[in-house]
């Protein structure tokens, strides 16, 4: 499995969903840095958006002394619970609806952990998010501020992020909420949308919308390289995202050159700003020293109580199963800080690039 992100930085991601424990470890963080843990946990704790029971406290291995970076190799594990008794030595091998059951048959000859989707689980945002939070740390403290909310849920929107002031206030105020919306009447109406789906067994996505502040201009490099690649390619690591768009996205297909281009202007400060932030704060992959802004689509979460389809890939025969355990309904909640996360974590590794940033 390619569980290794490998640019200026490095990330392994180890464990599955009921294995003793999942862990990550990175690799090339600058020497140095102080690393609040209380702060991580802090961070990390946003990801218990459901009521089921899993651990999220991490244990440092290596890489951290004195509460410093020491330029080996940050390795950090999460103890999982204890396998679910319903697993048995040899699980069912069911092709669900929605899951990687049967792709992952077929690419590792039957021999992946199945349990809780072992290593396709969401499960494994755990790690991910450490990592982002310790990334986070170093970016802070040099100004540059990484935050997400829920734009939607099912057909429900929140107000969209100022595409061209973003503050570290606007980040701070949301990211210490319980349910990260902008404005909280529709946070009110999603969470009602939510319990109303919750109650007919079924589940529902959403999106997330992200905001990255100060991030200077000129960071990140065509082709393959560029700002846009780096943080899509981490963002297809979180499970259940089915898209990603930057600035207008998909909207600007609709719209004339004319209405999509940003008029530059030089402020106050004699900074070269744009008027409007249609290109979400990248061209040519490249930081235009405008908020950089991303959406990220979430499908709904393949598990829930309603009676599914199945194939029995040991007897190949059809089979109707239904979860009978809790169920998250909404799993957009949790992935507002695993988005922050990897954010974080791109871009750290382009601004590792930027003179006298380390």
């Amino acid at each position: 499995m390619s569980s290794v992100w490998n640019n200026k930085i490095s990330v392994s991601v180890f464990g599955e969903a009921e294995s003793p424990a999942i862990g990550i470890t990175v690799n090339n963080l600058p020497s140095g840095e102080y690393i609040d843990v209380a702060e991580i946990h802090k961070f990390m704790i946003r990801l218990k958006g459901s009521e089921r029971r899993e651990n999220i406290i991490p244990h440092v291995m290596s890489g951290l002394f004195n509460e410093r970076t020491t330029g080996a190799p940050l390795c950090a594990f999460i103890q999982n619970y204890s396998p679910e008794p319903s697993f048995g030595q040899n699980p069912d091998r069911l092709a669900r609806a929605g899951h990687a059951d049967y792709t992952g048959a077929v690419r590792y000859r039957g021999f992946n952990d199945v349990r809780n989707s072992g290593h396709f689980s969401e499960r494994l945002n755990v790690p991910v998010c450490f990592a982002g939070a310790v990334c986070g740390q170093i970016l802070e403290r040099r100004g540059i501020y990484v935050g997400a909310h829920i734009a939607s849920v099912y057909k429900i929107k929140d107000n969209p992020f100022n595409p061209v002031k973003v503050t570290r206030e606007d980040i701070i105020n949301i990211r210490e909420k319980d349910f990260p919306v902008i404005n909280d009447r529709k946070g009110s109406l999603m969470l009602e949308e939510i319990e109303r789906i919750r109650k007919t067994g079924d589940s529902v996505g959403g999106v997330v919308e992200c905001a990255i502040t100060n991030v200077p201009a000129g960071i990140g490099s065509p082709i393959f390289d560029g700002l846009q690649n780096t943080i899509a390619q981490l963002i297809f690591g979180i499970p259940l995202v089915t898209g990603i768009e930057f600035g207008t996205g998909f909207r600007s297909s609709g719209m004339t050159g004319s209405d999509w281009n940003d008029n530059f202007y030089v402020d106050s400060h004699n900074h070269i700003l744009t008027e409007t932030n249609n290109h979400g704060g990248i061209l040519g992959g490249i930081s235009s020293g405008m908020p950089i802004i991303f959406r990220v689509a979430f499908r709904p979460n393949p598990t829930f109580t309603k009676p599914q389809t199945a194939v029995d890939m040991r007897e190949m025969t059809g089979k109707t199963y239904c979860t009978e355990k809790d169920y998250d309904p909404c799993t957009v909640i949790k992935a507002v800080p695993a988005v922050e996360a990897v954010a974080n974590m791109a871009i750290l590794t382009h601004m590792m690039e930027y003179p006298n940033f380390c």
